[in-house]
């Protein structure tokens, strides 16, 4: 089997420590472009440096930007990540050095070097890949494949505005200029984490026998853990990693819907809203194919590898 050519966009976190493991385990990496987003940028880059570490990979990291495009976040996710978004563990300084490239300006090096041969899998808000795409707005002719991380697609967000989702509401312009610019993406929303929440005792199981990747994912989980079972959250909710199964074998989906997708820039309850048109009723071409229901015991035998546990 072919092994899918990522470039991944990510704000690590938690959940894209999974996630990344993942891509490792099943795929080869080009490059991580990071931005601000579950904690500040010094943090996110410097857990991308760790994970590389722990891939024993030579993947240049590129950090890319320390803010929205436009408003300052009205909150960041260091209460579910820990505060420095790896439980707080606190990992010894990295081996691996950052790259002096701006993301955006690598995310557009990397697929004018490799036309049409990477999946870009954009797992952070998507500050970086708008502005990549103000830079250069044939971005998407290059990209193989988008798959984004983010939305609400029914209204039932994880953050302070009812509707929204983190992504997504971290940075709502950005998001609009991705969705406006690309013509076909693949959309895995947070209500699709939740249906695909993994069960805690079987996830310990995979802990329990993988190897130093597990343990490491281990130590790291526990706070996000912790902030779940405190906000009634069932089971391990692998929101980046699920997209990122999506991003390395398109056959994990098993039902989607084609539609078009816009952000909400505005509402005073509603801003950072991803609005899906599910009746077609705004005659605007559809440019998002909404995961709604993936393979679950394959998204499991993705993860189990990607933890050493099968």
């Amino acid at each position: 089997m072919i092994r899918p050519q990522l470039l991944i966009d990510t704000d690590p976190g938690v959940d894209d420590a999974l996630a990344i493991l993942m891509a490792y385990a099943h795929a080869d990496v080009a490059g991580l472009s990071i931005a601000a987003g579950n904690v500040g940028l010094e943090h996110t880059v410097r857990n991308a440096r760790t994970l590389v570490d722990l891939a024993g990979a030579a993947t240049p990291v590129f950090a890319g930007c320390p803010t929205p495009l436009v408003r300052l976040p009205e909150e960041d996710a260091a209460f579910v990540h820990g505060h420095d978004g790896l439980g707080d563990v606190g990992f010894d300084e990295p081996r691996t050095a950052a790259a002096a490239e701006h993301a955006a300006l690598a995310l557009l090096r990397l697929t004018r070097e490799r036309p049409g041969e990477l999946t870009l899998v954009a797992l952070a808000p998507l500050t970086n890949v708008a502005l990549a795409l103000r830079l250069d707005p044939t971005l998407p002719q290059r990209v193989k494949r988008l798959v984004v991380m983010g939305g609400a697609v029914t209204g039932h967000g994880n953050t302070g505005k009812v509707p929204a989702e983190f992504n997504v509401g971290f940075d709502p312009e950005a998001a609009h200029v991705v969705f406006e610019a690309f013509p076909d993406f693949d959309l895995v929303d947070w209500e699709l984490t939740l249906r695909h929440a993994f069960d805690e005792d079987e996830f310990d199981a995979w802990l329990a026998t993988g190897d130093r990747r597990a343990q490491f994912y281990g130590q790291v989980g526990r706070v996000a853990r912790d902030y779940n079972r405190r906000s009634d959250r069932r089971g391990i909710i692998a929101a980046d990693a699920l997209a990122m199964a999506v991003a390395i074998d398109p056959a994990v989906v098993l039902r989607s819907e084609r539609r078009h997708a816009a952000v909400e820039l505005d509402g005073r309850l509603t801003r950072g809203a991803t609005v899906v048109d599910w009746a077609g009723r705004l005659g605007q071409p559809a440019n998002a194919n909404v995961v709604l229901e993936l393979d679950q015991p394959r998204f499991a035998a993705m993860v189990r590898r990607a933890l050493g546990a099968g």
